[in-house]
């Protein structure tokens, strides 16, 4: 039995499964961030959700694909596991360094936006 076709079979539709359930979890909850950010501009914040959520999967999806290859010797069912442990943990943190990398971006564009706000503000009242 080819075990690395075994590997490629569980690998592939993993990935893209839990890159698709991460992608539309921030797609889903982003948008209220990006509404905030861009002073209640719905219409520019789904644009900008919408250009996240694709280079987001083509990130992923694409290093979930030159990873596919798998170089060493899988003889076993075990070691056919191991491998795909190794795989999906790697793309598992991948997505979750992208995820946190979201964040870190929405916070630092929130946080400025207010900072303007708060300027903008203060010009006005004077």
């Amino acid at each position: 039995m080819n075990y690395h076709l075994l590997v490629y079979g569980v690998y592939l539709p993993v990935t893209v499964l839990l890159t698709v359930w991460v992608a539309r979890t921030l797609f889903t909850n982003g948008r209220t961030f990006l509404v905030d950010i861009f002073h209640g501009n719905e219409q520019l914040a789904d644009s900008v959700n919408k250009l996240l959520l694709t280079g987001f999967y083509l990130i992923n999806i694409g290093y979930a694909t030159l990873t596919l290859r798998s170089t060493e010797v899988i003889g076993s069912y075990q070691a056919s596991v191991e491998t795909l442990s190794i795989k999906i943990g790697t793309i598992i943190l991948i997505l979750g360094g992208m995820h946190f990398f979201n964040l870190y971006v929405f916070y630092k564009l929130r946080h400025k936006a207010q900072e303007y706000a708060r300027t903008y503000n203060f010009v006005v009242d004077k």
